[in-house]
Order: structure tokens, then C-alpha cells, then sequence
């Protein structure tokens, strides 16, 4: 007797394919579910400082371009400041007369101002002698009572006023003589040292017109060009330090457990292909504008950003500012 399958349902296909779904449901779980090594990365930074100038002028030249290498002491820019050399000028001038009038007051009068005040000086004498004798005469006639006191009192004044004449002459020709006084002689002195030191402050202004590299390093970025116009202060170029470069990475908290100060951590550089060690040496928060807000609802909290910066333990050839870094 023949047994009729047209009745029979073929299951063998549905099972398979539920086999497949709950497989394909278990791989994905498995895959979203699975803890991974987060790898951080950063990037490679360094040590600048900016080339500026104390006064304001414009650009003449430069002796140096972006990518070169300098040493402390090379000129790097040359400044135009005219105004600046017009004050050293002003001070120069102003040096010079303090140095005449200085000279002056050392040497005294000349020969031929003595002369003159010793003439006005024996004149005065003169004057003196008359009065003298035009007051005895007019006393005696007074006292006689021929002659008013009215006229004895006028001729005593003239005698008065003579005498005074006569010493004032003396005295101017005693200062002729004898040159200025000492105060005067200390206070052009001191008219030429300050005079010197304005000197000095417009010629170290001048100095400031060539601006130096104060350290070893490479020229990043130059800002003006040649011709424009600086102010005080501002930025003419940045010099990197190649010599002192770190990595800098930013951190969620909940990643710091990877991170301690002064510990060691093995970083890769894929520009270079390579492994190094490095030193963490800083560590400090970057505050609420870099939080990570969390979902009240889930029980979460905000977490911040962390910035941590480490230093190879060991020179790393051909290590650029900018360079990716990995971390796992």
C-alpha cells in the first residue's frame, strides 16, 4: 500500500530559517554587547613663543622664512621707526647744549667779563667817594644851619644808594672771578646725565627695531609681511621649541582610570609607524564647557573632560607638532 505525502507539510525549511534568525540574533547581542578597548587619540603639540617688537614700525626685512631653523641671537626682522630716530636725535641735541652750559659754568667767566666787572666795580667807588663828600659838606652846612634837614636827608639817601651800587658791583665781581657756584655747577652736571640717560632709552628703543630669537628653535608662522605696519607688542612670528614637545590628550573621567601622574603609558604614532613611551606629567579639568551631559532618567551623571598631557620618555625622531597619537 503506497503512503501519500501530498498531505505533509515540509517543516525542514521553516526550521532553518528560524535557526538562522535566532543565530543572527545572538551574533548581533553579542556584538553590541561586547566590551572593546576605546582607543583614545590626541595629537602631538609644543612649546612657542611669539617674536614681537617694544615700538611700533614697519616691516623692512626679514631674515628668516617659515620652516627654518634659528638659534638664540639670530636676527630674525629688521624694523623702520623713523620717529624713533627722530627722538634719538632730539636727545642728542639736548645732550650737546647740557654739555655747553656744563662747560660753561666749569670754566667761569672769560677774561674779558672779569675786565668789565671789575670797571663797573671801581666806578662804583667812585661814586661811593663822591657821596661821601657831598654828604660830609651838606651835614656841616646843615648843622651850621644854612642848608634845610630836608637837603641832608636827600644827599644821605644818594650816599645810601652808592654804597649799595658799590657792593652789588663787587659782588659780580666776585662771582666773575670766582666762576659759577658749586650748586650751579652740579645742577648742569645734572642736566647732562639726564640728558645722557634719554639717550640711552631712545638707543635701547633702537635696539628694539631688530628683533632676536631668544631661543633655539623653528619658525612656524610669520604674520605681517614686508612693508606692513606693527604696533607694540604685536605678534611678528611664532619659534617652536622642537626640543620640548608632549602629546595632548582629551579625556571623559570615566576614562581616566587609564591615566596617573608620573606614570608611564606606550602611545603610537601612525605617521611614524611607532611606539613610544611616554610620561604623564599633567592632568587638569576644562571645565563646564566641556561636559559630557547624561540622561537624568537612566541614573547617570555629567562627566567632564579631562586635559592630559604626557612627554616621551625619550627623544622621538622626526616627531612633528600635530601629529595624530593613539592610546588603547
Amino acid at each position: 500500500m503506497a503512503t501519500n505525502n501530498k498531505g505533509k507539510v515540509n517543516l525542514i525549511p521553516a526550521i532553518l530559517i528560524l535557526i538562522t534568525v535566532i543565530v543572527l540574533v545572538v551574533l548581533a547581542s553579542l556584538y553590541a554587547f561586547r566590551h572593546e578597548d576605546e582607543t583614545l587619540e590626541g595629537q602631538a603639540d609644543v612649546t612657542e613663543y611669539r617674536v614681537s617688537s617694544k615700538v611700533p614700525g614697519r616691516i623692512k626685512k626679514f631674515y628668516v622664512e617659515e620652516g627654518q631653523y634659528v638659534h638664540a641671537g639670530d636676527t630674525l626682522a629688521v624694523l623702520e621707526a623713523p620717529e624713533v630716530t627722530a627722538k634719538l636725535e632730539q636727545a642728542q641735541a639736548v645732550e650737546n647744549a647740557a654739555a655747553a652750559q656744563s662747560q660753561k659754568a666749569d670754566n667761569g667767566a672769560r677774561k674779558e667779563q672779569i675786565q668789565g666787572a671789575y670797571d663797573m666795580w671801581q666806578k662804583a667807588k667812585v661814586g661811593v667817594t663822591i657821596a661821601e663828600k657831598s654828604w660830609a659838606r651838606v651835614k656841616r652846612l646843615a648843622d651850621e644851619g644854612v642848608l634845610p634837614a630836608q637837603k641832608l636827608d636827600e644827599v644821605t639817601a644818594q650816599r645810601d644808594a652808592a654804597i649799595a651800587t658799590e657792593k652789588a658791583a663787587k659782588s659780580q665781581y666776585d662771582m666773575a672771578v670766582n666762576g659759577a657756584r658749586i650748586e650751579d655747577k652740579e645742577a648742569a652736571r645734572a642736566l647732562v646725565n639726564q640728558a645722557r640717560g634719554a639717550i640711552k632709552e631712545v638707543s635701547s628703543y633702537i635696539k628694539e627695531t631688530y628683533l632676536l630669537a631668544s631661543a633655539d628653535g623653528e619658525v612656524t608662522e610669520i604674520f605681517p609681511s614686508v612693508g606692513e605696519l606693527v604696533g607694540t607688542g604685536a605678534p611678528v612670528m611664532n619659534v617652536a621649541l622642537m626640543n620640548d614637545m608632549w602629546m595632548t590628550f582629551n579625556v571623559r573621567e570615566d576614562k581616566l582610570k587609564l591615566f596617573r601622574m608620573n606614570q608611564t603609558v606606550k602611545v603610537n604614532i601612525p605617521a611614524l609607524n611607532k611606539e613610544v613611551e611616554a610620561k604623564v606629567f599633567y592632568m587638569k579639568n576644562l571645565g563646564s564647557y566641556a561636559t559630557w551631559k547624561a540622561t537624568k532618567s537612566t541614573g547617570q551623571f555629567d562627566m567632564k573632560t579631562f586635559e592630559v598631557k604626557v612627554r616621551p620618555t625619550k627623544k622621538v625622531e622626526d616627531l612633528r607638532p600635530g601629529m595624530s597619537v593613539l592610546l588603547k
